[in-house]
Parts: structure tokens; C-alpha cells; sequence
């Protein structure tokens, strides 16, 4: 069994790069995303607008 006393080498740099690609590219992937998604929104609050306008009773 070991004294604990050993000098171990860890290679922090090669993990945190890949930690550090890991999380920016699912954050750029949400980013076009949510406006994909907004913009979807927009384009279905603007017919379903449309649509209300067409079926309104203009003869009150």
C-alpha cells in the first residue's frame, strides 16, 4: 500500500480543454436555436393574427 507521501503528475490542461470545447458548442447550437424558434413564433402570431383579421365582422 502507498504512504501517501508519493508525488503524483496530473494532467489538469489536457481535461480542461476538452471541457472547455465541450460547453461552447451545445451553448452556440442553443443559441441559433432559440431564434429559430422565435422566429417560428413570430411567423405563427402573425398569421394567427391574420387569420382573425379575415374572419372578423366588419359589419357591426
Amino acid at each position: 500500500m502507498s504512504t501517501g507521501k508519493e508525488d503524483l503528475e496530473i494532467e489538469d490542461d489536457f481535461v480542461a480543454e476538452e471541457a472547455d470545447d465541450a460547453t461552447e458548442r451545445p451553448v452556440e447550437v442553443a443559441k441559433t436555436n432559440l431564434t429559430k424558434r422565435r422566429i417560428i413564433d413570430n411567423y405563427l402570431d402573425e398569421r394567427k393574427l391574420q387569420r382573425q383579421l379575415n374572419d372578423y365582422d366588419y359589419d357591426l
